[in-house]
């Protein structure tokens, strides 16, 4: 009997840029964890990407949005609307993520943004905040192997240009893994 991956919340900051973002997926598909999200969280993502990147293609967003939902199984959180209002976050439109979590019953939020969720207003609930390097990190020592294999998937899919490990890893790194990377550069 294999053990239930611990339970873990991405932000949009960390769903954003699309190589972590595969990564990140591709660790929750591999069972390392059992990663969730909201429609919400969503939504604040792919508003960001159409607002930072206007030259998108508005259906290749929606291709993506489908591919994330149908990627990794049970990632919806529902019902935690009702617990907004009670939390308290430095960015009241923060709280709809401690809100998901505390309804997923998460361990972790990973996100680029730890500022906003201090310790103080996070720990009383024992979820702990990791940014995407300390959290690949920690996928990395649970095992290595997965975390190599998820990095070379995604530069198997690159098709125009292929891409290679070093690739993606040199993305990764640009993106704010530098810790990570290195690690895996060990690896081959």
């Amino acid at each position: 009997m294999t053990p239930t991956p611990f339970v873990v919340v991405y932000d949009a900051s960390v769903l954003y840029p699309s190589t972590l973002r595969d990564l990140l997926i591709r660790v929750a598909q591999a069972g390392l964890v059992h990663a969730r999200w909201t429609e919400q969280i969503l939504d604040e993502m792919f508003t960001a990407l159409r607002r930072n990147r206007p030259g998108l293609d508005p259906a290749r967003l929606d291709r993506t949005r489908t591919l994330m939902s149908m990627a990794v199984r049970d990632w919806k959180i529902s019902d935690y609307e009702t617990l907004i209002d009670s939390l308290k976050l430095p960015d009241p439109d923060d709280r709809h993520v401690l809100a998901a979590t505390i309804r997923a019953g998460a361990q972790v939020i990973v996100t680029a943004n730890i500022r906003d969720f201090p310790a103080a207003d996070i720990q009383p609930w024992g979820i702990a905040v990791k940014s995407p390097d300390e959290f690949v990190r920690d996928q990395i020592s649970l095992d290595r192997s997965v975390v190599y294999a998820a990095v070379q998937q995604i530069a198997d899919s690159w098709r125009n240009p292929p891409g290679s490990v070093d690739d993606v890893l040199d993305r990764l790194e640009r993106g704010g893994l530098p810790v990570s990377a290195a690690e895996l550069r060990v690896s081959h």
